[in-house]
């Protein structure tokens, strides 16, 4: 054996302790979230589950707030592959029942994660958000299973929007500004209609997962799916025929 190979072959075998040691941090995070809650997440904390020192964390993330964002990274990654499978499950260009198939993998994920959704999208990050940042790649990943759907159904069945002239300046001037940054192509007026149902959409379940509509519910997946109901016109969809029942 040649003795780079050699040398390979030892910076493989670390690399892949490292890479193990990295992943059980983060699992170790993730269960002091479920089981005592944010404040709980910190350097010393994690360390302690670990059994390590808090020093010695540090020779894997340079601080609690790279902690966070690795721990965000794999709730993200974690949620967009169970909208993706739910998607696919549905036929390709059945655009309509892809995009409710996803809408409601991801209010299963937030109901059996609440911790972990609540992590994600209930705090607002900290430190500047660089968008070439792991966590900001894997929000845009969430963002575009929905965004694809909603391109496509505009591609193939352009649904009702605003009319030129119909949005406030201000409202035009921001979401240009957003489609530039997302590198979308889709006109103003749509990602308009599709962020006015995202509002309505997200709005309920951030408030179910957080408790806030526990005072009159019990159950709010019959809410969220009439949420979909009063959605789906929006979109040109038949409600009805993208869920697949018979009308």
């Amino acid at each position: 054996m040649f003795p780079e190979e050699g040398w390979a072959m030892v910076v493989g075998r670390r690399e892949r302790v490292r890479q193990a040691t990295l992943a059980e941090i983060r699992a170790a995070a993730r269960r002091l979230l479920i089981e005592q809650g944010p404040a709980a997440v910190t350097i010393n904390g994690v360390a302690r589950e670990m059994g390590m020192s808090g020093p010695a964390l540090y020779h894997y993330f340079a601080g609690h707030e790279e902690l966070v964002a690795a721990v965000t990274v794999d709730f993200f990654r974690e949620l967009t592959e169970a909208m993706e499978a739910a998607r696919g499950a549905q036929p390709p260009g059945d655009h309509g029942r892809r995009l409710l198939a996803a809408c409601r993998a991801m209010r299963r994920w937030a109901v059996t994660h609440r911790a972990e959704f609540g992590w994600v999208f209930a705090s607002p990050m900290a430190g500047e958000r660089r968008p070439d940042s792991p966590r900001e790649l894997a929000g845009q990943d969430f963002e575009r299973v929905f965004m694809e759907e909603i391109a496509e159904l505009w591609r193939t069945r352009p649904f009702p929007a605003p009319g030129e002239g119909e949005l406030d300046p201000s409202i035009r001037e921001q979401l240009r500004a957003y489609a530039t940054a997302t590198g979308l192509t889709l006109p103003v007026e749509v990602i308009h209609v599709f962020l006015s149902c995202w509002i309505r959409l997200y709005g309920l379940l951030c408030m179910e997962v957080l408790g806030q509509l526990d005072f009159a519910y019990s159950d709010l997946e019959p809410v969220f799916e009439e949420c979909l109901r009063e959605m789906a016109p929006r979109l040109g969809l038949d409600y009805d025929a993208a869920t697949g029942r018979d009308t």
